[in-house]
């Protein structure tokens, strides 16, 4: 039977109700997001059991007014050391570049206060965080900007648990590139049935800060030069101190302003048990050594510490474990340099000398073979290092066993068994554990001709 135009209106009018309603639906609870159950603004402010540690930075003091966490972020200029000899002048909140991790219970109620003594507009988004709209800090958008010389009242209660970020949302490519960023822990209301022994927090970023120059460049969109792991370069990164057996979790957040960074620890394997969007389900966990942490992201790892050493925990693009590294110069891979080097020497005294004296870093340029862990730049008649003011080699820190050449997005956790054991010297390895020169009677034993 041919469809008249009543069963036809009849017909489009049940599809429109029925599309309606699900349109209802996913205004309300959008695809892909399971809604929070909706909590009381008079529980009580829970208090943190386990605070996390930010290596190199700091947890904003809070306290409780009438049941209300308050919190005060002042934006503000700030001189920022990324290493001795590289300072910065950057943006930042609470003279701290990044600003300070804000720790709370999920449940809270919180008040945070944002002072502006930027010379411009600025506003302070959640990022990850399910806050009323008018509280979700996109100048323009959300809230008209807070203006030089405002303060701006945010106040929403935790839904839920987890790692989160903050950071400026206007004009944002500037303000982010010259350091308005920090992190944002919210901690479960229940305990934890595993709870870690060390809880660590880190925020990825990275800058364009030309040799000699004190200001990072926001417009740069590819050629990074300062990597940076809660904005300090290695080798002025804090090492983490852990025990041998101790549970450790690490929070890592990235708000660099281009890249990706595929993080890797030495020595041990972890899982990724949570992102910014909450926990992963122990079913889709699995055993890894690195871990990709997308710009915008937070990926959170745990691993148990029962590898005794010290290890590495670092960026694994190469570039991102360098600092001011010169682009643009020749490639002199499997050149002669040696016949260049005896020419400029005649005509610069001073160029023999490099290399002749330990622990000021790398020149990529002037490294000569067994000479490389050990460059030195060229210096004046005074001493002093000829490298542009406020620049610091491209990388290298002293170790326990000759030069470490890395830098940038790179620190070490320190496993030791505990006891009298020195948590922040060198490890020992045990006798026979210990890379070396093999002996001629070694290589005779195996049948290896060097």
């Amino acid at each position: 039977m041919e469809p008249n135009r009543r069963d036809f209106l009849v017909r489009s009018a049940g599809a429109a109700g029925v599309l309606a309603a699900w349109s209802a639906r996913a205004r309300a609870q959008p695809y892909g997001v399971v809604a929070p159950a909706p909590l009381a603004a008079s529980l009580p402010p829970g208090r943190v059991e386990r605070p996390t540690v930010t290596p190199d930075g700091a947890t904003l003091a809070a306290r409780v007014v009438d049941g209300v966490k308050v919190f005060h972020l002042v934006a503000q200029p700030v001189t920022h050391d990324f290493a001795p000899g590289l300072q910065g002048e950057l943006w930042g909140y609470n003279g701290r570049v990044h600003g300070p991790t804000i720790e709370a219970v999920e449940g809270d109620r919180v008040r945070i206060y944002v002072t502006n003594r930027l010379p411009t507009a600025t506003s302070v988004h959640w990022h990850g965080q399910r806050v009323p709209s008018g509280m979700d800090g996109v100048g323009g958008l959300s809230q008209r900007p807070i203006d030089a010389g405002e303060t701006f009242k945010y106040e929403f209660t935790l839904p839920a648990a987890g790692s989160f970020m903050y950071h400026s949302h206007h004009d944002e490519m500037t303000q982010m590139a010259m350091g308005l960023m920090g992190m944002f822990v919210v901690h479960p209301r229940a305990p934890e049935p595993a709870a870690p022994d060390h809880d660590f927090v880190y925020l990825l970023s990275e800058w364009k800060i030309a040799p000699g120059t004190r200001r990072p460049d926001p417009n740069e969109m590819t050629d990074f030069n300062v990597l940076t792991l809660n904005a300090r370069i290695f080798p002025a990164t804090t090492p983490l101190a852990v025990k041998r057996g101790d549970r450790v979790r690490i929070r890592i957040g990235n708000l660099s302003a281009m890249d990706h960074h595929p993080i890797h620890l030495h020595g041990h394997s972890f899982a990724v048990v949570a992102t910014d969007g909450g926990v992963v389900p122990e079913s889709a966990r699995f055993p890894e050594t690195s871990v990709l942490v997308p710009v915008g992201a937070v990926r959170v790892i745990e691993f148990v510490a029962d590898n005794p050493g010290d290890w590495a925990l670092h960026c694994h693009m190469t570039h991102h474990v360098m600092t001011q590294m010169g682009h643009g110069l020749p490639n002199l891979i499997g050149s002669d340099p040696g016949r260049f080097d005896e020419a400029l020497s005649r005509h610069v005294p001073l160029f023999d000398r490099v290399g002749e004296e330990p622990g000021m870093g790398i020149v990529p340029w002037s490294a000569r073979g067994e000479d490389a862990a050990r460059a030195m730049p060229p210096r004046d008649e005074n001493g002093d290092p000829t490298i542009p003011a406020n620049s610091v080699p491209m990388m290298g820190g002293a170790g326990p066993h000759g030069y470490v050449t890395m830098g940038g997005m790179f620190t070490i956790v320190k496993v030791r068994a505990g006891g009298d054991e020195d948590e922040r010297g060198w490890y020992v390895p045990p006798a026979g554990t210990q890379a070396d020169a093999a002996t001629p009677d070694e290589l005779k034993r195996d049948g290896v001709e060097p």
